[in-house]
């Protein structure tokens, strides 16, 4: 078990919430469970810990509130874990963890909106192909929690850092940032192609972690056709390890586009994407080539 906090560190709000989530396997069925991973066998068999281990981490966080235990069968009783409220307000730390990861253990410590193509980011987020999107929510731009898996045959999801309809809306020092200008550009392409997307069978979504009214005020300024849908919460992010960057104070995600069939599969990947218009163009020849 994790080591209670200290008396004397009773005020500090650091080490009470380490008192719950400090304990690093806990944290890796936090990260689980918001991957979609719900029952004790398969918790097991993602984090590789004993039955036990995971028995007592499981009871912590379910006596913490992160997670509520639900059954899903009678004889014998058997539950799923899943994320609470409180669970999920967790999950800004795991993307943070994520992102110092990336930026300072796998990366040279630069900040950047992209990967080189051979990186160990780049690998994981190509390990995607032939996983499931986990069930979720995200926000429209009225603000309407909404699926982002639409029920066509293909859902073409291009996650960008940030589009804003006035340029003095962009971060300090935006247009530095390698990946991170072209969020316009790749926006009017994908409006502009969108009706041979319509026609292959594909429905067009843009996610970033903008608020939505960001969203709206941009997606009516370049009159888009297609739903802009904000991750504020980074719970697309961490439902796929998504790689974020930070940039005045807000982790953001980085360009990349999925490809994913209606049933949540994802069909393809583009990551890092280097040319925008020939990224777009990719994606649209995936879903023209129909199943595999």
């Amino acid at each position: 078990m994790a080591q209670r906090t200290r008396l004397d560190d009773a005020d500090c709000a650091i080490a009470r919430a380490l008192d719950v989530v400090g304990d690093w396997w806990t944290l890796l069925i936090v990260r689980d469970a918001a991957r979609g991973v719900h029952r004790f066998d398969a918790l097991q068999a993602e984090t590789g810990m004993s039955r036990k281990v995971l028995a007592e981490r499981l009871r912590l966080l379910v006596d913490a509130d992160v997670l509520t235990r639900e059954a899903y069968q009678d004889r014998p009783v058997r539950y799923e874990y899943r994320l609470t409220r409180r669970g999920r307000a967790l999950l800004p730390v795991l993307i943070s963890l994520q992102d110092w990861g990336d930026t300072w253990l796998l990366g040279d410590g630069e900040t950047t909106a992209t990967a080189a193509e051979v990186s160990r980011e780049a690998e994981r987020v190509h390990g995607l192909v032939g996983t499931r999107l986990p069930e979720l929510r995200l926000l429209d731009l009225n603000g309407d929690s909404r699926d982002p898996v639409a029920d066509t045959p293909y859902t073409v999801l291009y996650c960008f850092p940030g589009a804003y309809a006035r340029p003095e809306s962009y971060p300090p020092g935006w247009s530095e940032i390698p990946g991170a200008p072209g969020c316009t550009l790749e926006s009017r392409t994908f409006r502009d192609r969108s009706a041979e997307f319509t026609a292959a069978g594909a429905s067009v979504r843009g996610v970033s972690v903008q608020r939505p009214d960001e969203q709206r005020a941009f997606a009516d300024s370049e009159r888009l056709d297609f739903p802009l849908l904000s991750d504020a919460d980074l719970t697309l992010a961490a439902a796929l390890r998504l790689p974020t960057f930070r940039a005045a104070g807000v982790s953001r995600l980085k360009r990349l586009t999925l490809v994913v069939e209606r049933d949540r599969t994802v069909r393809q990947v583009a990551y890092p994407v280097t040319d925008i218009v020939a990224g777009v163009e990719t994606a649209l020849a995936t879903v023209r080539s129909g199943p595999r």
